[in-house]
């Protein structure tokens, strides 16, 4: 059988794709696992500055295998593992959403970075018309998406366009087609890799933590962070690059 999930590294840009296309690249045990190894794959992988999610096919993820055993325990704790390495990732994530993306498969376009979408796709977040809730895909979802837009499509299960999507924060940005995705993927790997690694993996962390902090804690840790950042190698390359007006070392 061809593995449901797929890992390619080239020119420090890692792409882990969805390549159950027949299933809609649902989401089971084995298409979990095989996510969860790819990302921690290239997380290790030092030469990888940025990881891009993608998938085959008319869908780019359908959710839950609704033909397979949707109550096995463990099937909810792969994904909630999926989810969390997504949300702690130490590297920059890009979704490449191709095609349709339904219940769970929302979670794996919130929890990236940055996202963009054919204006082809449809989202749904379709579990209450299935009996089901949508709770674990919440934990990220809500993090980019305001209250008022949640409420209308979790309740509903409506399914919206890419535009719409756009608009209640779950995707970055909308292209007419797949050349469309690949120009933006392109775009943004470019400018990520202008940034240093290290500040890069940062910058996430304060993203991630600065909104959990009361003000007078934020101030304080925030301080430290950058008193250590200014202080570190990749700063002293960096304006040493300025200065000489040449690209720095991770630059070139």
């Amino acid at each position: 059988m061809t593995p449901p999930v797929s890992l390619s590294t080239v020119d420090g840009v890692a792409t882990i794709t969805l390549d159950a296309p027949d299933a809609r690249n649902v989401l089971n045990a084995a298409s979990l696992d095989g996510l969860a190894e790819a990302l921690d794959t290239a997380q290790v992988d030092d030469s990888v500055r940025v990881v891009v999610l993608a998938a085959t096919g008319r869908a780019f993820c359908a959710g839950a295998d609704l033909r397979g055993d949707t109550t096995a325990a463990d099937v909810p704790t792969r994904y909630v593992g999926v989810l969390a390495r997504l949300l702690s990732y130490p590297k920059p994530t890009i979704a490449r959403v191709q095609g349709h993306v339904a219940g769970g498969g929302n979670g794996l376009v919130a929890g990236c970075d940055l996202s963009v979408a054919v204006r082809a796709a449809r989202f749904a977040f379709s579990e209450v018309r299935v009996g089901a809730v949508p709770a674990i895909v919440s934990v990220v979802v809500l993090q980019r998406m305001p209250r008022a837009h949640a409420i209308e499509l979790f309740l509903t299960g409506e399914r919206v366009d890419a535009t719409r999507a756009q608009a209640a924060g779950l995707v970055t940005a909308v292209v007419d087609d797949e050349a469309g995705l690949d120009a933006a993927v392109a775009t943004w790997v470019a400018a990520l890799r202008l940034g240093a690694p290290g500040a890069v993996r940062q910058t996430k962390e304060v993203l991630r933590r600065v909104p959990q902090l009361e003000v007078g804690e934020a101030f304080a840790w925030a301080e430290q962070v950058s008193a250590a950042a200014f202080g570190s190698a990749e700063a002293r390359e960096g304006m040493a690059a300025f200065a000489q007006r040449r690209p720095p070392a991770w630059g070139r």
